[in-house]
C-alpha cells in the first residue's frame, strides 16, 4: 500500500492503517497527548458559557455529567476501530458513509478543527497582548497590531512542529503536560482564595427561571464541547496497540480535563464577568505571576493546537489530490485558514462561540450514534481494512455510486430532531429538551434511523458488505 502514496510521507504523515509494529504509544505516552489537547484556554469559554445559566456548583457538576456522557460517546465510535485496525477517524467512518460518502466527515473534521483552532490562536493573540502590556512593552492599543502578528507566530511554531509528524506531537506533549496541570492548579487557587466569597453567592446572568432547564443546558455544553473530539481522537489512538491501552486514556486524558478546567472559566465569569485568562490573570496575581501564568497559558494553546492541525491533515490526506501532496504542503491547508480567521476577524468568530458549539452537537450527535449502531450492532465489530482504501465500484463499501443513503438520511434526521429541540442560532428550545438535552435525542433518532434503514434497504440490497 504504502508505495501507492505519491507524497512519500513517512508512516504518521498519512492516512494508510498503522501496523501493529507501530504503534507504540502505551497509555502514558497516549495520556499525556491528550490530555495537552483537551487543556487549553477553550476550557475558560467553555466554563463561561455554562456560567450564563447556573451557579459554581451546578455548573461544575453540570459540565462533568455532559463531559463525559460526551466523552463516552465518542470513545465507543471510535476507538475499538481505530485501534483493532490503526485508522483515523476518517477511515473509521467510510464503512458507514460509503467510499465517497466519507467527504462529509472529512468537511465536518476539517471546519470543526478549524474552529477550535482559531479560538485557541486568538486566544494566543489575546494572552501575548495582555503580557505585552503588563511588561510594559506596549501600551493599552498595542493589541489592535498584537493579536494577529501573534496569530501569525503561533501559525509558524505549529507548521514547525508538525514537520516531525506524530514525533513532534509527543515531544511536544511531554514538555507541556506538567506545564499546563501546574498553570491550571495555581489558577483554580487564585480565583478561590481571593474571589471565593463573591463565586459562592454569585448568580449566573442569563439563567432562565427554570433550574431544570438551566442544569440540562449545561449538560449539553458539556455533551457537544466533548462531541468535537470526534475529529481528533482516531489520529491519536491509532498510535495505540488497542483498544484496552487507549480508552482509560481517552475517558480520563481528554474527558475529565475539560470540566476540571472549565472551572477556570466558569468561576470567573460569576466572580469577574470575564472567561478570558488574559483579562483577569494579572488583576489577581499581580505584574510577575500574572505574567508567568500568561507564559504558560500561551504555551498549552499552542500544543492544542498541534494536534488539532495534525489530525486535520491527517484527515485530509484521505482526498486523493492532497494524499499526493507532500506533508508540508498539507499542514499549511490546516493552518492557513486558521490564520486568515485570528488575523482577519478575530472577533467576529469569538463572539459567535455559542453557535459553533451548538453546529457540533447538530452534527456529531448522530455520526457517533452511526457509527456505534453500524460497528457494534450491524456489523458485530469486524471490518474490511481493505474495502476502505478501496474507491472502486467494488469495493464493499461503494454502496450506490460511493454514498450509503442511511448514513445520509440518518444524519438529516438527527439534524432536524437537534434544530427542532434546540435552536443553535438563539438557544430557544422545544419539548423535551429541558430533560433530554437536545443532542441525546439526535444521537438516538440518527442510530435508530440508520438501523432501521440498513435493515430494510441496505442489507437485502446486498450492499454494504454485511
Amino acid at each position: 500500500m504504502a508505495e501507492n502514496n505519491q507524497s512519500h510521507d513517512t508512516v504518521d504523515e498519512n492516512s494508510w492503517p498503522l501496523l501493529k509494529s507501530e504503534r507504540t504509544w502505551g497509555q502514558f505516552e497516549l495520556g499525556v497527548v491528550l490530555l495537552v489537547a483537551a487543556s487549553a484556554t477553550w476550557c475558560y469559554i467553555i466554563g463561561e458559557y455554562a456560567g450564563y445559566y447556573l451557579n459554581f456548583k451546578m455548573g461544575f457538576a453540570a459540565m462533568t455529567a455532559g463531559a463525559m456522557i460526551g466523552m463516552f460517546l465518542v470513545t465507543i465510535a471510535v476507538v475499538p476501530s481505530s485501534t483493532k485496525y490503526g485508522i483515523d477517524s476518517i477511515s473509521s467512518s467510510k464503512p458507514q458513509f460509503g467510499n465517497r460518502g466519507w467527504v462529509i466527515t472529512v468537511f465536518l473534521q476539517y471546519v470543526s478543527i478549524i474552529g477550535w483552532n482559531s479560538l485557541l490562536l486568538i486566544f494566543f493573540g489575546k494572552s501575548v497582548s495582555q503580557l505585552l502590556i503588563t511588561l510594559g512593552i506596549v501600551g493599552e492599543g498595542g493589541a489592535v497590531w498584537v493579536i494577529p502578528v501573534s496569530t501569525a507566530i503561533a501559525c509558524a511554531i505549529v507548521y514547525g512542529v508538525l514537520l516531525k509528524g506524530a514525533s513532534g506531537i509527543e515531544r511536544i506533549s511531554k514538555i507541556l503536560f506538567l506545564i499546563i496541570i501546574g498553570v491550571g492548579v495555581w489558577m483554580i487557587y487564585m480565583l478561590m482564595t481571593y474571589q471565593s466569597d463573591v463565586i459562592a453567592v454569585a448568580k449566573p446572568a442569563y439563567a432562565s427561571g427554570s433550574l431544570m432547564w438551566d442544569y440540562t443546558t449545561g449538560i449539553e455544553i458539556g455533551i457537544v464541547s466533548l462531541l468535537s473530539w470526534w475529529p481528533y481522537i482516531g489520529a491519536m489512538v491509532r498510535v495505540a496497540p488497542n483498544a484496552h491501552t487507549a480508552t482509560l486514556p481517552s475517558m480520563l486524558g481528554m474527558g475529565l480535563p475539560v470540566p476540571i478546567l472549565s472551572v477556570i472559566g466558569l468561576a470567573a465569569i460569576l466572580a469577574l464577568e470575564t472567561s478570558d485568562p488574559s483579562a483577569w490573570l494579572v488583576q489577581l496575581g499581580g505584574p510577575g505571576y500574572g505574567s508567568i501564568a500568561l507564559l504558560f497559558v500561551i504555551a498549552a494553546n499552542l500544543g492544542t493546537a498541534v494536534i488539532g492541525v495534525y489530525a486535520s491533515a491527517i484527515g485530509l490526506k484521505h482526498i486523493p489530490v492532497v494524499n499526493k501532496m507532500p506533508w508540508n504542503t498539507t499542514i499549511l491547508l490546516g493552518i492557513v485558514p486558521v490564520a486568515l480567521i485570528g488575523i482577519f476577524i478575530p472577533d467576529l468568530f469569538f463572539n459567535n462561540f455559542g453557535t459553533f458549539l451548538a453546529f457540533i452537537g447538530v452534527f456529531f450527535a448522530p455520526l457517533v450514534a452511526i457509527q456505534i449502531v453500524d460497528y457494534f450492532l450491524l456489523r458485530k465489530q469486524t471490518l474490511s481494512i481493505r474495502s476502505i482504501y478501496d474507491n472502486s465500484k467494488n469495493s464493499d463499501y461503494a454502496y450506490w455510486g460511493g454514498f450509503n443513503p442511511a448514513a445520509i438520511i440518518a444524519m438529516v434526521a438527527g439534524f432536524f430532531t437537534y434544530i427542532y429541540l434546540l435552536n443553535p442560532l438563539t438557544y430557544e428550545s422545544q419539548s423535551p429538551y429541558e430533560v433530554l438535552t437536545a443532542s441525546l435525542p439526535t444521537a438516538v433518532v440518527g442510530g435508530l434511523v440508520y438501523f432501521i434503514v440498513t435493515k430494510v434497504l441496505i442489507q437485502p440490497a446486498k450492499r454494504g458488505g454485511y
